[in-house]
């Protein structure tokens, strides 16, 4: 009995070893994959933002992806509808204040420096 589980032990280390190494032979024999090219041509993209000053963080979010996306060479637009759009009454702008975000009229301002269009 001892002899047979001492045969067994040693068949079951020296099995394992076999499978860990073909598992490593499969590894590295097979091709990885390279990663996709990026097109070299812009994409389109259409934001569109339904939080107004209730919801200042929220609010933040369409301007700060446009300007992040048109930085990468990307073409945008923005669409404000429902409470967004008193975003661009001025003295809202300038009071709305998102949290872990730069100040709304930071990002608003960028916006306009891009040239990003905004329809409401």
């Amino acid at each position: 009995m001892k002899q047979e589980n001492g045969s067994r032990r040693s068949f079951l280390k020296s099995g394992a070893h076999a499978c860990a190494a073909a598992t490593v032979a499969g590894i590295a024999a097979a091709e990885i994959p390279e990663k996709p090219a990026i097109a070299a041509e812009a994409q389109h993209f259409l934001i569109v933002g339904l939080c107004g000053s209730e919801n200042p963080t929220r609010a933040n979010f369409p301007f700060v992806w446009a300007a992040a996306l048109k930085e990468a060479g990307h073409e945008v637009r923005i669409e404000l509808a429902g409470d967004a759009t008193v975003l661009m009454r001025t003295v809202v702008a300038n009071n709305v204040t998102a949290v872990g975000w730069p100040p709304f009229r930071e990002a608003l301002a960028k916006v306009v420096d891009l040239k990003i269009p905004i329809y409401t």
